[in-house]
């Protein structure tokens, strides 16, 4: 099994920065891919972004392309999603997530393992 746990969600206003980051703890070795999710009410999860461990790789939505960039460390098992520009749209609940694919990244069923995940509320 496979535990996540991120941090650094929280109320900023528009046009402004926040940095998510998602540490991961138990079978580790497992994981190929590690990636964000959001959700809103009423909504389907939405892909955010994806970082594959073995290569570095980077895959992201199409809604937030250019404005965030994800990052891993594979030495402290954590991800991270730095956050700017953001917009009231990108208010949302943002879940951390884990995989043993490298495949459809974009879809939540690629993705073994879910963080709890955090809240982010942008204000215009």
């Amino acid at each position: 099994q496979v535990q996540l746990v991120e941090s650094g969600g929280g109320l900023v206003q528009a046009g402004g920065s926040l940095r998510l980051s998602c540490a991961a703890s138990g079978r580790t070795v497992s994981i190929s891919t590690m990636g964000w999710f959001r959700q809103v009410p009423g909504k389907e999860r939405e892909f955010v972004a994806a970082f594959t461990r073995n290569t570095g790789t980077t895959y992201y939505g199409d809604s937030i392309k250019g404005r965030f960039t994800i990052s891993g460390d594979n030495a402290k098992n954590t991800v991270y999603l730095q956050m700017n520009s953001l917009e009231p749209d990108d208010t949302a609940v943002y879940y951390c997530t884990a995989g043993i694919t490298e495949n459809h990244l974009h879809q939540p069923r690629s993705y073994a393992y879910w963080g709890q995940g955090t809240q982010v509320t942008v204000s215009s």
